[in-house]
């Protein structure tokens, strides 16, 4: 185990939650941050605060709505159909909101600064890459090396881990399994750009948009990887 302390980017959602759990057993000590910005699953930083909760783990939830003000995506409220183009290119997904995770980034990087700390644990992955480019490796490379550049604090310097990088679902629900957080997976988290609540056997959502068709297309995977059916799930 490192002995030092890690700051985890918390979202409420599969990915980031089960990098928390990862970093409880990676790390001496472990605090969250989260973010809200107009997004329509809110509901997830409600999840983010329950779940850190139960770990222990302190939260801060910093608001960064001033984003919807600055540019266009369907995730945020009142903009948009996430099914359709998104509003600044095609070739991108309606969700995708432009600059998003370098903003995050600077702002967990300010906390973990105060807090004395240099690890930042993130949940983002390139092998379920859906057109977002502020997931893949070379971004993640990028802005930790940009963050060094841009202080002179030494003993400081920001180091990104990215353990879900090239998982994919499946290998993300194995891991949950293997940390012991399945369930706190399956009934805890919310990913759905709706943010609905129902349940199902791969988890909370509405099942029909493209975090939850991508969610229940990881479980079924894990299932059959692990040789079993649908009628193993707690649900």
């Amino acid at each position: 185990m490192n002995q030092e302390e890690a700051l985890v980017l918390a979202s409420g959602g599969q990915d980031s939650t089960t990098c928390l759990y990862w970093a409880a057993q990676n790390f001496a000590r472990v605090h969250a941050i989260s973010f809200t910005y107009g997004q329509k699953h809110a509901t997830e930083v409600a999840s983010a605060q329950r779940i850190c909760g139960r770990l222990n783990v302190d939260l801060k939830v910093v608001d960064l709505s001033f984003m919807t003000t600055l540019t266009e995506s369907a995730l945020f409220q009142g903009q948009g159909d996430l099914n359709d183009p998104h509003a600044l290119s095609a070739e991108v997904p309606a969700s995708f909101v432009p600059y998003r995770n370098l903003l995050f980034f600077t702002a967990a990087a300010q906390w973990a600064a105060t807090l004395r700390l240099r690890h930042l644990v993130t949940g983002v992955c390139q092998t379920d890459y859906s057109g977002y480019a502020d997931c893949r490796e070379v971004f993640v490379k990028s802005a930790q090396t940009t963050l060094n550049l841009a202080t002179d604090f030494s003993e400081l310097g920001v180091i990104i881990h990215t353990p879900l990088m090239w998982l994919t679902k499946a290998q993300e629900f194995a891991l949950a399994e293997e940390l012991g957080c399945l369930e706190v997976i399956l009934t805890d988290t919310i990913t759905c750009y709706q943010g609905v609540l129902t349940q199902n056997d791969f988890g909370r959502g509405c099942g029909e948009c493209p975090a939850c068709r991508l969610r229940k297309k990881g479980w079924d995977e894990f299932l059959s990887q692990r040789g079993n059916t649908a009628r193993n799930s707690p649900f």
